[in-house]
């Protein structure tokens, strides 16, 4: 078969293998092409004796790289070269092909080009249903693929949109998809240019860890930095919604850092690379305080973080299931170039007729308490996103109520100032502008 091969086995496993197999002259000539190089360039195995092997490539711009490589190699004659390029063949098929050329004694050039393509496009796939970082650590690192996992110090990021569930509603299925995936993939972009990992989505919430399972000193403030960043990136996404007549969004973030297991969780048949422990939960806990365009840390992420935060308020509270109260902070801003964007920096009120007196329950979780508790309005903001509610009833920050009646809407407490409190809305239903103009003394 030829005359430069003598061993039978070597030009039978040449001739069988998948990669496609070249031999040119110093010239680019091809003397030998095996059939899996043959079906690569559609050349015919009787026709190639005396083409050089640029000359076998369809000429499309898409190709050009592939051409030069060829074309470097042989006129620089370097001993040995490895490079991944495009390649489009004349049925217009893509291929992502992985060419190695080694120049010999014999001044001829051996050619090895393996197909990518297909793994290409699952470890493509791998990236998106899990994220890059994790894809690589599983592809890459040693320990990737063992089960089992070790103790690290992680800051986690927890983000929730509010009253999406209740907003969902009044969307069709398409549409819903279409405002989660285009809010998912602007936090996304964000989240990878500050080192997050994404560990989940949970429904239309985000679970970002920092500093696994790549290592970042300064995971901490990357992790408040991204939350900023996050924040701003909403405007941008409530842009987008209000010109498809699509309903405005609004994300809380809740940021712990400490100690959680990290590594592989599952059995050898399904396995995911996950972290858990208490500073996960703590995390979650701050995310459920928060109402849309807050970012709440703790004192423990706050005590790592070697740039100025901008605070705008602290307050004690015990976590459910904790012990001991901690120390929550809201942050605006780190350092002098990331702050909050959004927001009313000044909340202009407008007067409610005191005389309506409201209904409302407390929420444990998703479930409504079945006490009922009575006040009133006595103002709300001029954007409509918080009021100010009279009760006797002791609330706390961070409870949340449905109120009922007129408006039956979900809203958060802020902060208290003895039976006065401010809260913000997290859904409020069709109506609640109007059931406002109603019964505020001052126009909207």
């Amino acid at each position: 078969m030829l005359d430069f091969i003598n061993d039978k086995t070597l030009a039978y496993i040449s001739d069988n293998m998948f990669d496609a197999v070249c031999i040119t002259k110093k010239n680019g000539e091809m003397i030998y092409l095996n059939p899996a190089a043959s079906e690569l360039f559609g050349v015919s195995m009787d026709s190639y004796n005396g083409v050089k092997i640029w000359d076998a490539i369809p000429l499309v711009k898409r190709n050009d790289s592939l051409v030069q490589l060829f074309i470097d190699a042989i006129t620089s004659k370097t001993k040995t070269q490895k490079e991944l390029v495009e390649y489009i063949n004349n049925e217009k098929k893509i291929f992502h092909l992985l060419v190695s050329i080694a120049y010999t004694e014999e001044e001829l050039f051996l050619i090895i080009i393996s197909d990518l393509t297909q793994l290409i496009k699952v470890n493509a796939a791998f990236e998106r249903y899990t994220s890059p970082e994790i894809a690589e650590f599983v592809l890459t690192d040693p320990k990737g693929e063992k089960q089992g996992g070790k103790a690290k110090e992680v800051t986690v990021l927890m983000s929730d949109l509010r009253g999406f569930t209740a907003m969902s509603a009044s969307l069709t299925p398409e549409h819903m998809i279409k405002v989660l995936n285009h809010y998912f993939e602007k936090m996304i972009a964000v989240i990878g240019q500050y080192n997050g990992t994404v560990i989940e989505f949970l429904g239309d919430g985000i679970f970002v860890v920092f500093n696994a399972p790549k290592d970042d000193p300064d995971h901490a403030e990357n992790a408040v930095t991204c939350a900023i960043e996050m924040q701003n990136a909403m405007l941008d996404v409530n842009e987008w919604n209000r010109k498809r007549d699509y309903p405005e969004l609004e994300m809380g973030i809740g940021i712990n850092s400490g100690l959680a297991i990290v590594g592989n969780i599952g059995s050898k048949l399904k396995m995911k690379y996950g972290v858990m422990g208490y500073t996960v939960n703590l995390a979650g806990r701050l995310e459920g305080l928060t109402v849309g365009g807050q970012i709440f840390i703790t004192d423990q992420t706050r005590s790592m973080i070697s740039g100025e935060l901008q605070i705008k308020r602290s307050q004690s509270i015990l976590p459910k299931g904790g012990v001991e109260n901690i120390n929550v902070y809201e942050i605006q801003g780190v350092g002098k170039d990331h702050f909050l964007h959004q927001g009313e920096q000044h909340i202009i009120w407008l007067h409610i007729d005191s005389g309506m007196n409201l209904e409302f329950h407390l929420l444990d979780g998703k479930k409504v308490e079945p006490e009922s508790h009575t006040g009133q309005f006595t103002a709300i903001s001029q954007s409509q996103r918080f009021a100010l509610l009279q009760t006797d009833t002791v609330l706390k920050p961070g409870d949340n109520i449905m109120i009922n009646d007129v408006i039956d809407s979900y809203a958060k407490v802020i902060n208290t100032d003895k039976n006065n409190y401010m809260i913000s809305f997290t859904m409020r239903p069709d109506g609640f502008s109007n059931w406002i103009k109603l019964y505020s003394k001052e126009q909207l």
